[in-house]
């Protein structure tokens, strides 16, 4: 009797645990469901409508002081390293051994042999500020670059989620779906690159400051911060260019393939009869 009634026990424990994976795996599937409509809604509001708002926005930011007809001179600024006075070396009376253990003493502080260099402990005059003009413009393109990146993922899946099963035949709508996806992934894959370049110019800013520190009686390592800060500049205007430029050929070639983007099969049965 005990047995009969843990077995039945055991078989309404399994049908429950059945029936509720079951339940689960439905609500699942319609989150996804509504999940992937949502992305559709947004990827064909953000085509139709936000990549033109977006387009003209960017045309006007390259037209304001910031990045129109700005000289390079105004994206300057000096560097806060003065230059130490000269070092005095006094060859008074003494003898040989004398003279010369003061002459490799001064080499190795002062890096006349070309090899030590200055030793930087501390600047007199504080601390070494980024560029300023540089930075400001950084904090404008950022989150230009960002949301190219974030779009470009949006169609990405957009596009994905309407691309049909494999089947034999009728397949020209899928290959215009697949060179448009390729398309977004390459200009994803490029916004991607533009964040680095900005961290890059970073990097080589302050490896070549550290130059100016160590060596601050060499001219060549002031101007090569400024051609460093000039190039970041030509950069950021670039960027915020191809951006624009990214944003007008990612619209023209989705809206003149609209229909075939959405529904890359046609059904011709009916017109055969």
């Amino acid at each position: 009797m005990n047995e009969g009634s843990a077995t039945a026990t055991s078989s309404s424990t399994t049908a429950s645990s059945t029936g509720n994976i079951s339940s689960n795996a439905d609500e699942n599937a319609r989150k996804v469901q509504i999940y992937k409509d949502n992305l559709i809604s947004r990827a064909e509001n953000l085509i139709i409508k936000e990549f033109p708002e977006r387009i003209v926005r960017l045309n006007a930011l390259l037209e304001t002081s910031q990045f129109a007809h700005r000289n390079f001179s105004d994206v300057y600024q000096e560097l806060n390293i003065p230059v130490p006075p000269p070092i005095v070396v006094e060859t008074g009376s003494g003898d040989a051994s004398t003279n010369a253990a003061k002459r490799q003493r001064l080499n190795s502080s002062y890096g006349v042999d070309g090899e030590g260099g200055t030793n930087v402990l501390a600047l007199p005059t504080g601390r070494v500020d980024c560029n300023k003009a540089i930075s400001e413009l950084i904090l404008i393109v950022k989150p230009v670059i960002r949301a190219l990146v974030e779009d470009s993922n949006l169609l990405k899946m957009w596009i994905s989620f309407m691309i049909p099963k494999i089947e034999d035949g009728n397949n020209f709508g899928v290959s215009i779906q697949e060179d448009t996806l390729s398309e977004i992934q390459s200009v994803e894959t490029e916004a991607a690159t533009f964040f680095d370049q900005i961290s890059r110019y970073f990097v080589t800013r302050a490896k070549v400051v550290s130059k100016v520190a160590k060596y601050p009686h060499i001219d060549d390592y002031r101007r090569a911060v400024a051609e460093v800060d000039e190039k970041e500049f030509l950069s950021l205007w670039l960027v915020l260019s191809e951006v624009r430029n990214r944003y007008c050929s990612l619209h023209d070639i989705v809206i003149k393939n609209m229909e075939k983007l959405k529904k890359p099969r046609s059904s011709n049965t009916d017109s055969l009869y």
